[in-house]
């Protein structure tokens, strides 16, 4: 049984999920739909796009990926389907996908046969119009390059890392988590160049944590701490408490790493 999730900031307040989930379920009722996430901040592309590449190795090939954050629905940004990974993405083309750019093996087409769409798209609705079907289809295993034609030129987004800078890394924290820890975009691999856990010092808004923690539990309760997560991305935590509101950090503040215990 072929699986399709679902990724938007729909909510689940509104029938939208439910719906696209009925127009997948009319072309293909053998599918398994997972519910990644429908709380992804309204038109918070960068958002969907982390969301997405934090998951999207888990699961089998074959999977389809059906992503709507698309704050410029009915405008002339294209719709597109992606073979990338041994995984089939579908969704806008408005950087979403940017995570897979760049890897060997990556094609994509623009979603323009009206074959592998509903009779009627509104201006509004594409995840139900354009996205749910085309999913369907290629969960049902409709060739990509029947459902339009190739594209070369998809949209990225400038993409958050890690640079050296005098003698440290920075970063920033590009997400934070309903618990309200800091995940930034320094990776696991990074942090590991820099020497053992406990030799690396993170400073994040004029605090500064020595070590970084193999657990939540290395730091006692109210302390904050840095930890790499699950993600494989480095992440500021205050234990059993959240970071964001006790460090009074947003998206976008840097974030400082090096080695020792002083600069």
């Amino acid at each position: 049984m072929t699986i399709i999730t679902l990724t938007t900031d729909f909510g689940l307040s509104d029938p939208f999920v439910g719906t696209m989930k009925g127009v997948i379920l009319g072309i293909n009722r053998y599918v398994h739909l997972v519910d990644l996430t429908h709380e992804i901040a309204p038109h918070d592309i960068l958002e969907g796009a982390l969301a997405l590449e934090a998951a999207v190795p888990f699961f089998p090939p074959g999977s389809v990926h059906l992503a709507v954050v698309d704050p410029g629905v009915g405008s002339r940004r294209r719709a597109v389907a992606l073979a990338a990974q041994g995984q089939l993405f579908v969704g806008p083309d408005n950087g979403l996908f940017t995570f897979l750019l760049g890897a060997p093996g990556v094609s994509a087409v623009a979603l323009e046969n009206p074959a592998y769409a509903l009779p009627r798209i509104s201006q509004t609705f594409h995840g139900r119009d354009r996205f749910a079907p085309a999913a369907a289809h290629l969960s049902r295993g409709a060739p990509l390059p029947d459902l339009g034609p190739p594209v070369t030129d998809l949209v990225q987004l400038a993409w958050p890392g890690a640079r050296l800078e005098a003698g440290s890394l920075v970063g920033e924290v590009i997400h934070v988590d309903r618990f309200g820890n800091l995940v930034t975009s320094v990776r696991a691999e990074e942090v590991e160049a820099l020497g053992p856990p406990d030799a690396v010092t993170v400073a994040v808004a004029g605090r500064m944590i020595r070590g970084v923690s193999r657990s939540y539990a290395d730091r006692p309760a109210g302390e904050p701490g840095a930890i790499v997560g699950s993600s494989q991305r480095l992440e500021v935590f205050v234990r059993e408490a959240n970071a964001r509101t006790a460090l009074g950090v947003e998206r976008g503040a840097p974030v400082r790493l090096w080695k020792g215990t002083r600069l």
